[in-house]
């Protein structure tokens, strides 16, 4: 799909406010609602745009622990791989998991009550996993910045 400036302007304000109406949008992009609306709903379709959410606080909601978990496996061969990745779906806690290239295989961003939570979920679902070699874990201090999407030119 080949995006035009419009496509491009409307992209980066639902980033910023995904509840904007499509009024407030089509004004905001120069168009009048209908044909706002087509882009919009063509950019679902084509996957661009993949769903709308909230963004919560986290501690507010009891989630005060951000720890990323640096996994390394035993084997790469991707029936293990994709073994792994079901095994980390399967657990609330860990609300990003991305594979890398490197030294390490997985890194994972898990969220926690509290330290004991976290040890909890580290060694009962994460240590014992099948095809875990090692797990290093880094807690957070603070957040200097967080941005949801992509930077959109």
């Amino acid at each position: 799909m080949t995006l035009d400036r419009i496509d491009r302007e409307i992209l980066a304000l639902l980033q910023q406010d995904g509840r904007m109406t499509n009024v407030e949008l089509a004004e905001r992009v120069g168009l009048t609602a209908p044909p706002c609306l087509r882009r919009v709903r063509a950019l679902e379709q084509a996957g661009v745009i993949r769903g709308y959410h909230a963004e919560c606080d986290a501690a507010k909601l009891g989630f005060p622990i951000t720890v990323f978990a640096m996994v390394s496996l035993k084997s790469q061969a991707e029936h293990d791989l994709s073994a792994f990745e079901e095994h980390v779906g399967s657990i609330p806690e860990v609300r990003e998991c991305f594979m890398l290239n490197g030294e390490i295989d997985f890194i994972l961003k898990i969220v926690a009550a509290d330290l004991e939570s976290f040890q909890r979920i580290l060694t009962t679902h994460l240590t014992p996993a099948p095809n875990v070699a090692s797990v290093k874990s880094s807690l957070t201090i603070r957040t200097a910045k967080t941005l949801p999407g992509v930077p959109i030119p």
